[in-house]
Protein backbone atom coordinates (compact mmCIF):
# COMPACT_ATOMS: atom_id res chain seq x y z
CA UNK A 1 0.00 0.00 0.00
CA UNK A 2 1.15 3.58 -0.71
CA UNK A 3 0.25 6.67 1.37
CA UNK A 4 -0.86 9.56 -0.84
CA UNK A 5 -1.19 13.13 0.55
CA UNK A 6 -3.16 15.95 -1.11
CA UNK A 7 -3.57 19.05 1.03
CA UNK A 8 -5.30 18.03 4.25
CA UNK A 9 -6.31 14.70 2.83
CA UNK A 10 -4.28 11.57 3.35
CA UNK A 11 -5.22 7.98 2.53
CA UNK A 12 -3.74 4.66 1.54
CA UNK A 13 -4.29 3.33 -1.97
CA UNK A 14 -2.71 0.69 -4.22
CA UNK A 15 0.10 2.35 -6.12
CA UNK A 16 -1.08 1.34 -9.57
CA UNK A 17 -4.88 1.09 -9.40
CA UNK A 18 -5.92 3.43 -6.57
CA UNK A 19 -4.38 6.74 -7.56
CA UNK A 20 -6.32 7.26 -10.82
CA UNK A 21 -9.58 6.67 -8.92
CA UNK A 22 -8.55 9.11 -6.15
CA UNK A 23 -7.55 11.72 -8.72
CA UNK A 24 -10.88 11.44 -10.49
CA UNK A 25 -12.80 12.03 -7.27
CA UNK A 26 -10.68 14.93 -6.02
CA UNK A 27 -10.39 16.69 -9.38
CA UNK A 28 -13.55 16.13 -11.45
CA UNK A 29 -13.10 16.30 -15.17
CA UNK A 30 -11.43 14.19 -17.78
CA UNK A 31 -8.52 12.21 -16.46
CA UNK A 32 -5.72 11.47 -18.88
CA UNK A 33 -3.03 9.07 -17.77
CA UNK A 34 0.28 10.76 -18.36
CA UNK A 35 2.47 8.92 -20.87
CA UNK A 36 5.94 10.10 -21.72
CA UNK A 37 6.65 10.83 -25.33
CA UNK A 38 8.51 8.00 -27.01
CA UNK A 39 12.25 8.42 -26.94
CA UNK A 40 13.71 9.07 -30.37
CA UNK A 41 15.56 6.08 -31.82
CA UNK A 42 19.17 7.22 -32.05
CA UNK A 43 20.62 3.76 -32.49
CA UNK A 44 22.84 3.03 -35.44
CA UNK A 45 21.30 0.88 -38.14
CA UNK A 46 21.52 -2.84 -37.48
CA UNK A 47 24.77 -4.04 -38.94
CA UNK A 48 23.59 -7.66 -38.86
CA UNK A 49 20.42 -7.95 -40.94
CA UNK A 50 17.91 -10.61 -40.05
CA UNK A 51 18.71 -13.95 -41.65
CA UNK A 52 16.80 -14.80 -44.78
CA UNK A 53 16.36 -17.89 -46.86
CA UNK A 54 19.54 -18.76 -48.77
CA UNK A 55 19.83 -17.54 -52.34
CA UNK A 56 22.09 -18.43 -55.22
CA UNK A 57 22.78 -21.84 -56.68
CA UNK A 58 21.04 -24.50 -54.57
CA UNK A 59 23.14 -27.35 -53.18
CA UNK A 60 22.66 -30.97 -54.17
CA UNK A 61 21.95 -31.95 -50.56
CA UNK A 62 19.32 -30.25 -48.43
CA UNK A 63 20.73 -31.80 -45.24
CA UNK A 64 24.10 -33.47 -44.78
CA UNK A 65 25.17 -35.15 -41.53
CA UNK A 66 28.61 -36.67 -41.00
CA UNK A 67 29.52 -38.56 -37.84
CA UNK A 68 26.86 -36.71 -35.82
CA UNK A 69 26.96 -37.64 -32.13
CA UNK A 70 25.12 -36.50 -29.05
CA UNK A 71 25.75 -37.54 -25.46
CA UNK A 72 23.48 -36.29 -22.70
CA UNK A 73 25.51 -35.87 -19.52
CA UNK A 74 24.66 -37.75 -16.36
CA UNK A 75 22.25 -35.88 -14.11
CA UNK A 76 21.58 -36.97 -10.56
CA UNK A 77 20.92 -40.69 -10.59
CA UNK A 78 20.36 -40.74 -14.34
CA UNK A 79 23.41 -42.05 -16.22
CA UNK A 80 24.87 -40.44 -19.31
CA UNK A 81 22.96 -41.25 -22.51
CA UNK A 82 24.51 -41.70 -25.92
CA UNK A 83 21.59 -40.58 -28.08
CA UNK A 84 23.32 -40.39 -31.48
CA UNK A 85 26.19 -42.69 -32.41
CA UNK A 86 27.83 -41.25 -35.50
CA UNK A 87 24.88 -40.52 -37.79
CA UNK A 88 25.73 -40.23 -41.51
CA UNK A 89 22.85 -38.98 -43.61
CA UNK A 90 22.50 -37.24 -46.99
CA UNK A 91 19.03 -35.89 -47.83
CA UNK A 92 18.72 -34.82 -51.49
CA UNK A 93 17.33 -31.43 -52.42
CA UNK A 94 13.68 -31.55 -53.51
CA UNK A 95 12.89 -34.92 -51.93
CA UNK A 96 10.30 -36.07 -49.43
CA UNK A 97 12.48 -37.92 -46.96
CA UNK A 98 11.21 -40.17 -44.19
CA UNK A 99 12.90 -40.61 -40.80
CA UNK A 100 11.53 -43.69 -39.07
CA UNK A 101 12.38 -45.33 -35.79
CA UNK A 102 10.87 -46.49 -32.52
CA UNK A 103 10.55 -44.22 -29.50
CA UNK A 104 13.99 -43.41 -28.12
CA UNK A 105 15.74 -44.05 -31.44
CA UNK A 106 17.23 -40.54 -31.64
CA UNK A 107 14.97 -38.87 -34.22
CA UNK A 108 13.91 -35.96 -32.01
CA UNK A 109 17.48 -35.35 -30.86
CA UNK A 110 18.64 -35.11 -34.47
CA UNK A 111 15.83 -32.70 -35.40
CA UNK A 112 16.51 -30.53 -32.34
CA UNK A 113 20.19 -30.29 -33.31
CA UNK A 114 19.22 -29.11 -36.80
CA UNK A 115 16.77 -26.59 -35.32
CA UNK A 116 19.44 -25.18 -33.00
CA UNK A 117 17.66 -26.35 -29.85
CA UNK A 118 20.25 -28.96 -28.84
CA UNK A 119 24.03 -28.74 -29.08
CA UNK A 120 25.69 -31.67 -30.80
CA UNK A 121 28.60 -33.47 -29.15
CA UNK A 122 30.53 -34.25 -32.33
CA UNK A 123 30.43 -34.53 -36.09
CA UNK A 124 29.19 -32.03 -38.65
CA UNK A 125 25.74 -30.95 -39.78
CA UNK A 126 24.89 -28.82 -42.80
CA UNK A 127 21.52 -27.40 -43.81
CA UNK A 128 21.30 -26.24 -47.43
CA UNK A 129 25.09 -26.37 -47.57
CA UNK A 130 25.52 -24.19 -44.46
CA UNK A 131 27.44 -25.58 -41.48
CA UNK A 132 25.38 -25.11 -38.31
CA UNK A 133 28.55 -24.26 -36.34
CA UNK A 134 30.13 -21.83 -38.81
CA UNK A 135 26.96 -19.84 -39.55
CA UNK A 136 24.15 -20.84 -37.17
CA UNK A 137 21.92 -17.88 -38.10
CA UNK A 138 21.92 -18.70 -41.79
CA UNK A 139 21.51 -22.41 -41.06
CA UNK A 140 18.43 -21.76 -38.93
CA UNK A 141 17.03 -19.52 -41.67
CA UNK A 142 17.22 -22.46 -44.09
CA UNK A 143 14.96 -24.74 -42.07
CA UNK A 144 11.43 -24.67 -40.71
CA UNK A 145 10.32 -27.18 -38.09
CA UNK A 146 6.72 -28.18 -37.39
CA UNK A 147 6.71 -29.78 -33.93
CA UNK A 148 4.27 -32.47 -32.91
CA UNK A 149 2.80 -30.24 -30.18
CA UNK A 150 0.29 -27.55 -31.16
CA UNK A 151 2.05 -24.60 -29.52
CA UNK A 152 0.10 -21.45 -30.33
CA UNK A 153 -1.62 -18.71 -28.36
CA UNK A 154 -5.38 -19.46 -28.46
CA UNK A 155 -6.24 -15.74 -28.21
CA UNK A 156 -4.31 -14.77 -31.34
CA UNK A 157 -5.71 -14.98 -34.84
CA UNK A 158 -3.90 -16.91 -37.59
CA UNK A 159 -2.88 -13.62 -39.21
CA UNK A 160 -1.47 -12.31 -35.93
CA UNK A 161 0.36 -15.57 -35.24
CA UNK A 162 2.03 -15.55 -38.64
CA UNK A 163 2.99 -11.89 -38.35
CA UNK A 164 4.44 -12.53 -34.89
CA UNK A 165 6.41 -15.54 -36.13
CA UNK A 166 7.72 -13.55 -39.09
CA UNK A 167 8.79 -10.79 -36.72
CA UNK A 168 10.68 -13.28 -34.57
CA UNK A 169 12.58 -14.36 -37.68
CA UNK A 170 13.30 -10.72 -38.54
CA UNK A 171 11.30 -10.74 -41.77
CA UNK A 172 10.58 -7.09 -42.76
CA UNK A 173 6.88 -6.24 -42.98
CA UNK A 174 7.12 -5.46 -46.68
CA UNK A 175 8.47 -8.97 -47.34
CA UNK A 176 5.97 -10.93 -45.28
CA UNK A 177 3.64 -13.26 -47.14
CA UNK A 178 1.00 -13.75 -44.49
CA UNK A 179 -2.03 -13.79 -46.79
CA UNK A 180 -0.35 -16.07 -49.32
CA UNK A 181 0.56 -18.57 -46.61
CA UNK A 182 -2.95 -18.51 -45.15
CA UNK A 183 -4.37 -19.17 -48.60
CA UNK A 184 -1.85 -21.95 -49.24
CA UNK A 185 -2.92 -23.84 -46.10
CA UNK A 186 -6.62 -23.20 -46.66
CA UNK A 187 -7.09 -20.74 -43.79
CA UNK A 188 -7.74 -17.51 -45.68
CA UNK A 189 -11.35 -17.37 -44.47
CA UNK A 190 -10.18 -17.95 -40.88
CA UNK A 191 -7.47 -15.29 -40.92
CA UNK A 192 -9.15 -13.17 -38.24
CA UNK A 193 -10.70 -15.92 -36.11
CA UNK A 194 -9.21 -16.74 -32.73
CA UNK A 195 -6.92 -19.77 -32.88
CA UNK A 196 -8.95 -21.42 -30.12
CA UNK A 197 -11.92 -21.65 -32.51
CA UNK A 198 -9.98 -23.62 -35.14
CA UNK A 199 -10.41 -27.35 -35.55
CA UNK A 200 -7.50 -29.71 -34.93
CA UNK A 201 -6.82 -30.00 -38.64
CA UNK A 202 -6.80 -26.26 -39.10
CA UNK A 203 -4.35 -25.85 -36.24
CA UNK A 204 -2.05 -28.45 -37.82
CA UNK A 205 -2.10 -26.52 -41.08
CA UNK A 206 -1.48 -23.26 -39.23
CA UNK A 207 1.61 -24.84 -37.65
CA UNK A 208 2.90 -25.61 -41.15
CA UNK A 209 2.30 -21.99 -42.18
CA UNK A 210 4.17 -20.75 -39.08
CA UNK A 211 7.18 -22.84 -40.06
CA UNK A 212 7.15 -21.34 -43.57
CA UNK A 213 6.99 -17.60 -42.71
CA UNK A 214 10.68 -17.10 -43.52
CA UNK A 215 10.45 -19.17 -46.73
CA UNK A 216 12.89 -21.92 -45.75
CA UNK A 217 13.94 -24.38 -48.46
CA UNK A 218 13.79 -27.26 -45.94
CA UNK A 219 10.71 -28.17 -43.89
CA UNK A 220 10.75 -30.76 -41.10
CA UNK A 221 7.42 -32.28 -40.06
CA UNK A 222 7.61 -34.10 -36.73
CA UNK A 223 4.67 -36.53 -36.47
CA UNK A 224 2.32 -34.16 -38.35
CA UNK A 225 -0.65 -36.54 -38.30
CA UNK A 226 -0.33 -37.92 -34.77
CA UNK A 227 -3.78 -38.30 -33.24
CA UNK A 228 -5.75 -37.01 -36.23
CA UNK A 229 -8.51 -38.78 -38.15
CA UNK A 230 -8.13 -40.44 -41.54
CA UNK A 231 -9.80 -37.63 -43.50
CA UNK A 232 -7.52 -35.00 -41.99
CA UNK A 233 -4.50 -37.20 -42.58
CA UNK A 234 -5.31 -37.39 -46.28
CA UNK A 235 -5.72 -33.60 -46.39
CA UNK A 236 -2.32 -33.06 -44.76
CA UNK A 237 -0.70 -35.54 -47.15
CA UNK A 238 -2.07 -33.54 -50.09
CA UNK A 239 -0.65 -30.34 -48.61
CA UNK A 240 2.78 -31.94 -48.12
CA UNK A 241 2.81 -33.01 -51.77
CA UNK A 242 1.89 -29.48 -52.83
CA UNK A 243 4.74 -28.00 -50.78
CA UNK A 244 7.16 -30.46 -52.32
CA UNK A 245 5.97 -29.70 -55.86
CA UNK A 246 6.65 -26.03 -55.10
CA UNK A 247 10.30 -26.92 -54.44
CA UNK A 248 10.42 -27.43 -50.67
CA UNK A 249 12.47 -30.35 -49.37
CA UNK A 250 10.30 -32.14 -46.80
CA UNK A 251 11.67 -34.29 -43.99
CA UNK A 252 8.96 -36.37 -42.34
CA UNK A 253 9.05 -38.30 -39.08
CA UNK A 254 6.07 -40.53 -38.48
CA UNK A 255 4.87 -43.63 -36.67
CA UNK A 256 2.38 -44.34 -39.47
CA UNK A 257 4.43 -46.55 -41.75
CA UNK A 258 1.85 -46.52 -44.53
CA UNK A 259 2.18 -42.73 -44.47
CA UNK A 260 5.92 -42.93 -45.09
CA UNK A 261 5.46 -45.58 -47.77
CA UNK A 262 2.88 -43.40 -49.52
CA UNK A 263 4.71 -40.06 -49.33
CA UNK A 264 8.46 -40.57 -49.15
CA UNK A 265 10.95 -40.90 -52.01
CA UNK A 266 13.62 -42.19 -49.63
CA UNK A 267 13.62 -43.46 -46.06
CA UNK A 268 16.16 -43.78 -43.26
CA UNK A 269 15.40 -46.08 -40.34
CA UNK A 270 17.10 -45.12 -37.08
CA UNK A 271 17.44 -47.45 -34.10
CA UNK A 272 19.39 -46.85 -30.89
CA UNK A 273 21.06 -43.74 -32.29
CA UNK A 274 22.29 -45.38 -35.50
CA UNK A 275 21.07 -45.52 -39.09
CA UNK A 276 20.21 -49.18 -39.71
CA UNK A 277 18.79 -48.70 -43.21
CA UNK A 278 18.83 -45.88 -45.75
CA UNK A 279 17.66 -46.14 -49.34
CA UNK A 280 14.93 -45.20 -51.78
CA UNK A 281 11.53 -46.47 -50.70
CA UNK A 282 11.27 -48.88 -53.64
CA UNK A 283 14.70 -50.42 -53.08
CA UNK A 284 14.11 -50.63 -49.34
CA UNK A 285 10.91 -52.57 -49.92
CA UNK A 286 12.80 -55.01 -52.12
CA UNK A 287 15.46 -55.72 -49.49
CA UNK A 288 13.11 -57.94 -47.50
CA UNK A 289 13.04 -61.08 -49.63
CA UNK A 290 9.65 -62.34 -48.56
CA UNK A 291 6.27 -62.86 -50.11
CA UNK A 292 3.07 -64.41 -48.80
CA UNK A 293 0.81 -66.63 -50.89
CA UNK A 294 -2.66 -67.15 -49.42
CA UNK A 295 -4.49 -70.19 -50.80
CA UNK A 296 -8.00 -71.32 -49.86
CA UNK A 297 -8.46 -75.03 -50.63
CA UNK A 298 -11.53 -77.24 -51.14
CA UNK A 299 -11.40 -79.10 -47.81
CA UNK A 300 -10.76 -78.49 -44.13
CA UNK A 301 -7.27 -79.30 -42.91
CA UNK A 302 -6.07 -80.32 -39.46
CA UNK A 303 -2.37 -80.12 -40.25
CA UNK A 304 -0.02 -78.65 -42.83
CA UNK A 305 0.48 -81.06 -45.76
CA UNK A 306 3.87 -82.79 -45.81
CA UNK A 307 4.51 -81.48 -49.34
CA UNK A 308 4.78 -77.97 -47.86
CA UNK A 309 7.33 -78.95 -45.21
CA UNK A 310 10.01 -76.83 -46.87
CA UNK A 311 8.02 -73.62 -46.42
CA UNK A 312 6.87 -71.52 -43.50
CA UNK A 313 3.11 -72.16 -43.46
CA UNK A 314 0.25 -70.86 -41.33
CA UNK A 315 -2.94 -72.96 -41.34
CA UNK A 316 -6.39 -71.61 -40.54
CA UNK A 317 -9.28 -73.89 -41.52
CA UNK A 318 -9.13 -74.15 -45.30
CA UNK A 319 -6.70 -71.26 -45.66
CA UNK A 320 -2.99 -71.85 -46.15
CA UNK A 321 -0.63 -68.86 -45.92
CA UNK A 322 2.71 -69.84 -47.40
CA UNK A 323 5.73 -67.59 -46.90
CA UNK A 324 8.52 -67.93 -49.46
CA UNK A 325 11.56 -65.99 -50.80
CA UNK A 326 10.65 -64.86 -54.36
CA UNK A 327 14.31 -64.45 -55.36
CA UNK A 328 14.91 -68.18 -54.90
CA UNK A 329 11.49 -69.83 -55.18
CA UNK A 330 9.01 -69.49 -58.03
CA UNK A 331 5.34 -69.18 -57.17
CA UNK A 332 4.72 -72.23 -59.37
CA UNK A 333 6.75 -74.37 -56.96
CA UNK A 334 4.43 -73.40 -54.12
CA UNK A 335 1.33 -74.15 -56.21
CA UNK A 336 2.75 -77.53 -57.26
CA UNK A 337 3.43 -78.42 -53.61
CA UNK A 338 -0.20 -77.67 -52.74
CA UNK A 339 -1.48 -79.71 -55.69
CA UNK A 340 0.83 -82.61 -54.75
CA UNK A 341 -1.07 -82.85 -51.46
CA UNK A 342 -4.25 -83.62 -53.40
CA UNK A 343 -5.77 -80.19 -52.71
CA UNK A 344 -7.70 -77.99 -55.12
CA UNK A 345 -7.25 -74.23 -54.80
CA UNK A 346 -10.54 -72.30 -54.87
CA UNK A 347 -9.12 -68.85 -54.10
CA UNK A 348 -5.64 -67.40 -54.36
CA UNK A 349 -3.97 -64.11 -53.43
CA UNK A 350 -0.49 -62.78 -52.72
CA UNK A 351 0.86 -60.16 -50.33
CA UNK A 352 4.07 -58.23 -50.90
CA UNK A 353 6.33 -57.17 -48.06
CA UNK A 354 5.51 -53.68 -46.83
CA UNK A 355 7.42 -51.09 -44.85
CA UNK A 356 6.07 -52.43 -41.58
CA UNK A 357 7.73 -55.81 -42.20
CA UNK A 358 11.07 -54.12 -42.88
CA UNK A 359 10.72 -51.76 -39.92
CA UNK A 360 10.03 -54.62 -37.51
CA UNK A 361 12.89 -56.70 -38.88
CA UNK A 362 15.40 -53.86 -38.52
CA UNK A 363 14.30 -52.58 -35.11
CA UNK A 364 14.11 -55.86 -33.21
CA UNK A 365 17.65 -55.36 -31.91
CA UNK A 366 18.15 -55.44 -28.12
CA UNK A 367 17.25 -52.19 -26.37
CA UNK A 368 20.09 -49.68 -26.19
CA UNK A 369 20.77 -46.52 -24.27
CA UNK A 370 19.15 -44.03 -26.62
CA UNK A 371 17.07 -40.92 -26.41
CA UNK A 372 14.08 -39.64 -28.40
Amino acid sequence: MTVVKAGVYAFSAPAFLGFPLFRARMFPGPVIMDRPDPMPDTRAPDTQPAPSAPTGSPPELAIELRGLTKTYKASGKAPAKLALKGIDLAIPRGSVYGLLGPNGAGKSTMINILAGLVTKSGGTAKIWGIDIDQDPRAARAAIGVVPQELNMDPFFTPRELLDLQAGLYGVPKRERQTDRLLEAVGLKDKANAYARTLSGGMRRRLMVAKAMVHTPPVLVLDEPTAGVDVELRQSLWAHVRELNRAGTTVVLTTHYLEEAQELCDSIAIINHGQVVACDSTDRLLRTLDRKDLVAVVDQDLTEVPATLAGFEVTLKGRQLTVQYPPSRVKVGEVLNAIAAAGLTIVDLSTKESDLEDIFLQLTRAPAGNGAG
